[in-house]
């Protein structure tokens, strides 16, 4: 993979070493090949999109933009071409950039160049491609995918390469599915004996499939987490099967009640748990306040035993989370997303980390994107601000280039392997 970094030893340790991926949304490889995403739908309908309506463009402009049914690249493009060069510069577009000169040769990204770069596109669809882009293109030494799903099987594909999270989301947020869970578990839950039967049935089932498990359930609730006694959460789930006065107080405490069983039986059977914080995708939230890591104080210290991964640097609250894993030794943070999202401030938080929390403890890279060309764009991304960061480090003579190396090597792949019981 080519980078732009100086051509050092370190620089070129953090160009060719294998990455750990520990955080994406991968499509298989039907699916993806069935989906056969063109370049502008590569290119834009990932977080790009966001940043292209904040720039002013139409979000129906947006979405035709990465429409791939609709053959009209120009006409495509033309509707998001003046957004996209007032966003070209942000996170997301830098990695859009990267993208687009690796994989199609494009210097400059015109409504002109994109039907020759569609044309390479269709290169990256056939069998296989999927395995090569993010193996050979993008070096991972293996990816990590949450599919949302709680019926977590192994990739047919390449089972020892591709890993996926068990998803606990729903039962975090209260609003799991009854009926869902009965078909996977043959549990009809009636009552809080039954439902704590289910979860762990559910690990026991799919936990020996699973690399983690993930719960992003900041984007249905605070992360504020409180314990709540077995009758409280028995009150909570008979409103929840009865339809009735199922209010917001009632499924926090249901939800927190499930969070705590999750969080035990984690633990158990020896899966890390990930656990988005920080800033939500999209636009237009007003729910940023609640996504404070520090609210997970009260779970984190009654799981001692429990590893926990804080993914994305709790982006917009950085200072808290990392304060959080001085802290507690039972988590790692995960600078997963971080880098698209602001790569420039993660270069400098990824400094401030090496000096307040041991450097063990520090995952670097997730892509947290559906596409394969997107997390090859977001591992060039990842690997140049990583080069960066350590190349100052080196220049300023807080670490020796040997002692660079060191935690290159760590934070690239030796710290995955430790967290999530992979061999070295």
């Amino acid at each position: 993979m080519k980078t732009t970094v100086p051509a050092t030893d370190l620089a070129r340790f953090v160009n060719e070493a294998p990455l750990a991926d520990t955080h994406e949304h991968l499509l298989r490889e039907q699916e993806y090949l069935r989906a056969a995403p063109d370049v502008l739908t590569v290119l834009f309908a990932n977080y790009q999109a966001h940043d292209l309506i904040t720039a002013g463009a139409d979000p129906k402009a947006v979405k035709r933009a990465g429409d791939s049914s609709d053959p009209d690249l120009k006409a495509r493009f033309a509707g998001i071409e003046s957004a996209w060069r007032h966003c070209r510069f942000t996170g997301y577009g830098e990695a859009t950039r990267l993208m687009a000169r690796t994989l199609y040769d494009l210097e400059e990204i015109t409504a002109d160049s994109l039907e020759k770069a569609n044309q390479r596109n269709r290169d990256y669809l056939q069998p296989g491609s999927r395995l090569r882009l993010l193996r050979e293109v993008a070096g991972l030494d293996h990816v990590q995918t949450d599919r949302f799903e709680t019926n977590c099987l192994p990739d047919a594909e390449a089972p020892d390469f591709f890993h996926y999270d068990l998803s606990m989301a729903a039962f975090a947020s209260g609003n799991f599915d009854v009926g869902a869970i009965a078909d996977q578990t043959g549990i009809a839950i009636a009552s809080i004996d039954q439902l704590e039967e289910a979860l762990a049935k559910l690990f026991d089932r799919f936990g020996p499939n699973a690399i983690a498990v993930k719960s992003q359930h900041a984007y249905q609730r605070s992360l504020r987490w409180m314990e709540r006694t077995r009758d409280e959460a028995a009150a909570a789930l008979r409103r929840k099967l009865d339809d009735r006065d199922y209010t917001e107080e009632a499924r926090l405490c249901l939800g927190d009640w499930c969070l705590d069983r999750v969080c035990d039986l984690a633990r158990r059977h020896h899966l890390p748990l990930k656990i988005h914080t920080g800033y939500l995708a999209g636009n237009w939230s007003p729910h940023l306040p609640r996504t404070a890591a520090g609210q997970l104080g009260p779970l984190l210290h009654k799981h001692p035993g429990t590893r926990f991964v804080l993914m994305h640097l709790a982006y917009g609250q950085h200072t808290e989370i990392s304060a959080i894993a001085k802290q507690f030794p039972n988590v790692f943070l995960d600078l997963c997303w971080a880098w698209s999202l602001d790569p420039h401030a993660t270069t400098g938080i990824l400094r401030g980390l090496l000096h307040s929390v041991p450097f063990n403890k520090l995952l670097v890279f997730g892509g947290d994107t559906g596409y394969p060309q997107c997390a090859v764009g977001y591992a060039l991304q990842a690997r140049r601000g990583l080069a960066q960061a350590l190349d100052a480090e080196v220049s300023e003579g807080l670490v020796s280039e040997a002692e660079a190396l060191e935690i290159a090597a760590a934070l690239m792949h030796g710290n995955a392997a430790a967290c999530f019981d992979r061999a070295t």
